[in-house]
């Protein structure tokens, strides 16, 4: 039964032009995350990742609220929401390394901030606001062609800063005092870290909503963390599992008329956890 159902999905991507532009959306959303989500989870900042997810609210709301007010008709959401995860994530990095308080009590009044500023700004913003559930919830089946540029843009600067930092970050990820004595800038990595994060990060928000982004972004990598302690071999797997997880499901939210966002992250979420069963066993 499951593999007609998933035979039902295979045959519409060919015929629905909506699925194809889903799938690439995905692609994109996949690589940026494998890389990204392994820095993530070997640094131990997931949450820091929740944390700028949420605190985009403020951005997309003000962006939206921009936009209708002083019809700037070039203004998009996502465009405010770049602007929040990158301010979110230097804030982060400049508390924790300049002030010396707790990453968590920073990642708590940021979530709270950008929730409480979007909530403000949604409220003040005349017309319908329905588009704002779209990068809350996730709606990738609405992906257009500018979406798709978009997320290859994001993806060529993540892949990019990888690929220049990719020795540096891996010194900083597992031990910053030793990275500081190989006279590396241990500041400066970790606010491009930090800043891989919210690019990516916004770029998932396209995919499976703010609310649901931790799942995607932290799971595949977690997974592939169970099979191997090379990090970029870590990353070759957690993309191949982001792009299987995005597959399996488009095609149970296609096949059962789910929701996408909540769709995927369950998916991820139930991979997850059969992969702990069968370490345990």
């Amino acid at each position: 039964m499951d593999d007609l159902l998933m035979f039902g999905f295979v045959t519409a991507i060919f015929t629905q032009p909506f699925l194809r532009m889903a799938l690439f959306a995905t692609l994109g959303a996949s690589v940026a995350g494998g890389v990204v989500g392994s820095y993530v989870v070997v640094k131990r900042i997931v949450f820091i990742s929740g944390s700028i997810a949420h605190s985009v609210l403020g951005g997309l709301g003000a962006a939206l609220y921009i936009k209708r007010v002083y019809n700037i008709s070039w203004l998009e959401p996502i465009h405010g929401a770049l602007i929040a995860a990158i301010l979110s994530a230097w804030l982060i990095g400049t508390i924790r390394l300049y002030y010396r308080q707790r990453e968590d009590t920073v990642i708590a009044a940021l979530w709270a901030f950008g929730m409480s500023v979007g909530v403000i700004f949604i409220s003040l913003t005349p017309g319908y606001t329905v588009e704002i559930s779209n990068y809350l919830f996730g709606n990738i089946l609405w992906a257009s062609k500018a979406d798709i540029y978009m997320l290859a843009g994001l993806d060529g600067i993540v892949l990019i800063m990888a690929a220049l930092f990719h020795r540096r970050f891996l010194a900083i990820c597992f031990d910053e005092k030793q990275a500081a004595l190989q006279g590396l800038n241990v500041k400066l990595l970790y606010f491009l870290l930090l800043s891989l994060v919210a690019i990516t990060v916004v770029l998932m928000i396209q995919v499976v909503g703010a609310i649901l982004i931790i799942a995607i972004l932290s799971l595949p990598a977690a997974i592939a963390n169970t099979y191997t302690q090379r990090l970029s071999k870590m990353m070759g797997i957690a993309i191949i599992l982001g792009l299987v997880i995005s597959f399996l499901g488009m095609g149970f939210s296609y096949t059962l008329n789910w929701p996408p966002g909540a769709t995927l992250a369950l998916t991820a979420t139930t991979i997850y956890l059969l992969n702990l069963l069968r370490k345990k066993g």
